[in-house]
């Protein structure tokens, strides 16, 4: 649920901005710089994705697996479907992950948000009010590693032919 009220209120700020913006430059500057940030979006995607592709063909050859640029790849598309939609600040966020540097960023800062959440959420489960979350963690240290042996007893009584 918060993250579609989140979408919800980017996608009115973002109309409220253009019409803003729009009312103050004109209709065909808005329409042109809507346009012309869609086909510079779809150069850097075209560009970076190539890059991307040649990069994590390279590693997956060399026996890596190539999560970085798995990590690119989405950021492209989500830049690229951000640059198509008509709206100054998408565009602004659009652009930002589709430039190299800027991307690193907000993947730094999304990797700091996602831990801080999955922080609070395990402390919240480590430290429940009921002792049952905690007695749910069971010492496997004496498992063995190796085959379970054990007989096997069919409930078909009768004998199948091969």
């Amino acid at each position: 649920m918060p993250i579609l009220l989140f979408i919800s209120l980017f996608t009115l700020l973002d109309f409220v901005l253009l019409f803003t913006i729009g009312g103050q430059i004109g209709l065909l500057t808005t329409l042109l710089l809507v346009l012309g940030t869609g086909f510079i979006g779809l150069y850097l995607i075209r560009k970076e994705g190539v890059s991307t592709f040649a990069r994590a063909r390279q590693r997956m050859q060399m026996g890596e697996i190539p999560s970085q640029e798995l990590l690119t790849g989405a950021a492209l598309i989500f830049g690229g479907a951000l640059l198509l939609a008509p709206g100054f600040l998408s565009d602004a966020l659009g652009i930002a992950c589709l430039i190299p540097n800027a991307r690193q960023l907000l993947m730094k800062a999304l990797t700091w948000a996602g831990l801080k959440t999955a922080t609070a959420k395990q402390h919240t489960y480590q430290s429940g009010s009921s002792g049952r979350e905690q007695n749910t963690q069971r010492d496997y240290s004496n498992t063995q590693n190796g085959p379970i042996e054990g007989e096997f007893i069919s409930g078909d009584d009768t004998p199948r032919r091969r």
